[in-house]
């Protein structure tokens, strides 16, 4: 295991700040959004035997709560670092910006329309429901963030302002579950994913502030080793770098697994 260890850390690239000449993607963002996804897929299958297999697990205890926060703050933080690099990134090149909003505004509608097609379905199963979860919130602040980007210590004023405001938002009283996108809910209301915009949306500008101050210009200022050929990190960026489609698969298959094995029956 040392001469492993040792192997590795001769034949990484040694540490150094990355160049504008030769920026490409960031294995630390990808490894991050890789492990994201992992963790989510465990949590998922912890939902799915608690909910379809009978088996008793504490969703609520503190281990859970935290570990399901701290996955969805790790996803929401990384559309804000990401769009960040991404601005700047493109302000580098001949022609600047040109057409970078509608590429996001393009890829922000793909993100809602798969969350907004993945309620439909669990409405339809009569499995669950999902009126304003990761999806839809992440789709929507693609598309809001841009006028933020260029943004780096005024963002923390809306962050200030956004966050006291949400917790505002919970305390008003509403019978109808037609504002809970902001994050007012009718007394009851429990869907399997929420995500309340006005909320996360400042989680996201806390996303780019991040990125503005670690990736100025989209390039990374501070020194890190290059680990991405290496496992566990080569598969971490892999699945990173498909964390939407993993995303919108991993549950079918999840409970098909669990069907075929016969550890769920849900009563089809």
């Amino acid at each position: 295991m040392a001469q492993t260890s040792a192997t590795v850390e001769r034949d990484a690239k040694p540490p150094q700040k990355q160049s504008l000449s030769s920026a490409r993607r960031l294995w630390e963002i990808d490894t991050w959004r890789g492990l994201a996804i992992v963790s989510m897929v465990i949590y998922h299958l912890a939902w799915d035997l608690k909910s379809f297999a009978e088996v008793y697990i504490d969703l609520f205890s503190p281990f859970w709560f935290y570990f399901q926060r701290s996955i969805a703050s790790s996803f929401v933080l990384l559309v804000g670092i990401s769009l960040t690099v991404t601005y700047h990134r493109a302000q580098q090149k001949p022609d600047g910006a040109n057409g970078l909003y509608w590429k996001f505004f393009r890829r922000g509608l793909l993100v809602f329309g798969t969350g907004l097609a993945m309620g439909t379905v669990l409405r339809f199963l009569n499995v669950g429901r999902i009126d304003f979860g990761v999806l839809h919130m992440i789709g929507v602040s693609i598309i809001l963030a841009y006028p933020f980007l260029r943004f780096r210590w005024l963002n923390l004023l809306f962050i200030a302002i956004l966050m006291p405001l949400s917790y505002y938002l919970k305390t008003i009283p509403v019978t109808t579950s037609a504002w809970v996108w902001l994050g007012l809910t009718p007394p009851g209301y429990a869907p399997q994913d929420f995500f309340p915009l006005v909320h996360w949306f400042a989680v996201v500008l806390i996303g780019v502030f991040i990125g503005n101050s670690l990736y100025t210009k989209g390039v990374r200022q501070f020194s890190l080793r290059d680990y991405s050929a290496f496992f566990p990190f080569n598969l971490l960026g892999f699945l990173g770098q498909h964390s939407l489609l993993i995303y919108v698969i991993h549950q079918p298959l999840l409970i098909g697994i669990l069907m075929v094995t016969g550890i769920a029956d849900l009563g089809f």
